[in-house]
C-alpha cells in the first residue's frame, strides 16, 4: 500500500505474520539512497525537514522501526540486530543496491548492526549524536547493565526523564525537553521497555570489529567526553557540532541535511 503526501510516498512492508513496518519513500527511486532511522522510542516523523532540506536528487527512505511510529509488530525479540532486520526489509522493498546508513541515538546502534547485515549495500554508516556514550552504547558490566534495566522497570517515566534531561546542555529551552520526553515515555509497550533493554545489552565493539564501513559520527559537543573521543578516534570520523541537544535532527533539520548531503557527496 502507498499514500501521497507532501513528505513522501507513504509505504510499508511485512516480515513475516509478526510485523508491519512503515516507511516513507521520497526523491527519484534512481537517485543516491539515504536511509534515515530514528532514536528510541521516537519515530521518521523527526526527520520530515531534515528530508525537506536535502538535495532534490536524493532517494529517502525514512523508516519506522517496529512499535515505533506508525510500524507494529507482535514479535518477542526486540535486539539491535532484530531492529536491523527491520530496514533490511525496506531496502529489499525498495531494491536498493547501495545506501548511505544515517541513525539518531539507537539508530546510530542500528544503523551498525545494518552495515554488518548488509556489507555489500551499506556504503557509509552516519550517527547523529549515537555511538560515543560510553555509559550505554559499548557493552556494560553485569552490574551496570542491570542496574540500567531495573531503572526502566521500576521507574520508566523517570528513567526517559532521565535520558532526555542528560542530551540537554545547559541554555537549550526548557520546553524542548518536555516535548521530547513527552513523546518517548508515551513508546508502545511492552516493546519500549524492551527495546531500551536490547540497546543496554548490545555490544557495540563485538560488532564493529565485524563491520567495515565508514563511520562518520556527529556529536553533540557539549555532551561528548575525551574519553570517548580517545577510544573511538581510530574508528569513527567524529564531528563536533553546536546545533542545539541530543536531538538535534529536530533543532537544526538544514545543518543536519547539509551534513548528510556531504557525506552523500564522497
Amino acid at each position: 500500500m502507498t499514500t501521497e503526501t507532501t513528505t513522501g510516498q507513504h509505504r510499508r512492508v511485512q516480515r513475516g505474520d509478526h510485523t508491519t513496518i512503515r516507511y516513507t519513500a521520497s526523491g527519484p527511486a534512481d537517485g543516491p539512497t539515504l536511509v534515515l532511522i530514528h532514536g528510541w522510542a521516537l519515530s521518521r516523523d523527526d526527520y520530515d525537514e531534515v528530508t525537506r532540506h536535502l538535495p532534490k536528487g536524493h532517494r529517502v527512505l525514512a523508516v519506522d522501526l517496529a512499535e515505533h511510529g506508525e510500524s507494529r509488530s507482535t514479535r518477542d525479540i526486540w535486539t539491535i540486530e532484530e531492529f536491523a532486520h527491520d530496514v533490511a526489509a525496506v531496502l529489499e522493498a525498495e531494491s536498493v543496491g547501495s545506501a548511505v546508513v544515517a541513525g539518531h541515538s539507537m539508530g546510530g546502534a542500528v544503523a551498525v548492526e545494518l552495515g554488518r547485515l548488509l556489507p555489500d549495500t551499506v556504503s557509509h554508516i552516519v550517527a547523529l549524536d549515537a555511538l560515543h556514550y560510553l555509559g550505554l552504547f559499548p557493552a556494560q558490566g553485569d552490574k551496570e547493565a542491570e542496574e540500567a534495566r531495573r531503572a526502566f522497570r521500576e521507574d520508566f517515566d523517570g528513567a526517559v526523564r532521565g535520558l532526555v534531561e542528560g542530551g540537554t546542555p545547559a541554555g537549550i529551552d526548557p520546553a524542548l525537553g518536555e516535548v521530547y520526553f513527552g513523546k518517548m515515555s508515551a513508546v508502545r509497550q511492552p516493546a519500549g521497555r524492551r527495546a531500551i533493554e536490547g540497546l543496554i545489552d548490545w555490544d557495540m565493539d563485538a560488532v564493529l570489529r565485524e563491520t567495515r564501513q565508514p563511520i562518520t559520527v556527529f556529536a553533540i559537543r557539549a555532551l561528548t567526553g575525551r574519553d570517548a573521543l580517545e577510544r573511538y578516534r581510530d574508528r569513527f570520523d567524529i564531528v563536533l557540532t553546536d546545533l542545539g541537544s541530543h536531538h538535534f535532527p529536530v533543532e537544526a533539520p538544514e545543518a543536519t541535511a547539509r551534513f548528510l548531503a556531504e557525506v552523500m557527496a564522497r
